[in-house]
């Protein structure tokens, strides 16, 4: 599956990704890179939480 992620800097610097279509989903990280690495393994976390509890994908 392709999921939309959105990426913006804080006030810190830091990387932070989001991924609209997954409530809940969003991860950072010191680059680009390394943001889109961590929001990849928590969309999967994400929907494997939603699938144990029975909420919609």
């Amino acid at each position: 599956m392709k999921f939309m992620v959105t990426l913006d800097r804080d006030e810190d610097g830091m990387w932070i990704a989001e991924c609209p279509s997954v409530p809940g989903c969003v991860s950072q990280g010191t680059s680009k890179e390394e943001a889109l690495i961590n929001i990849k393994e928590a969309i999967v976390l994400c929907l494997e939480v939603r699938a144990e509890k029975g909420f919609p994908l």
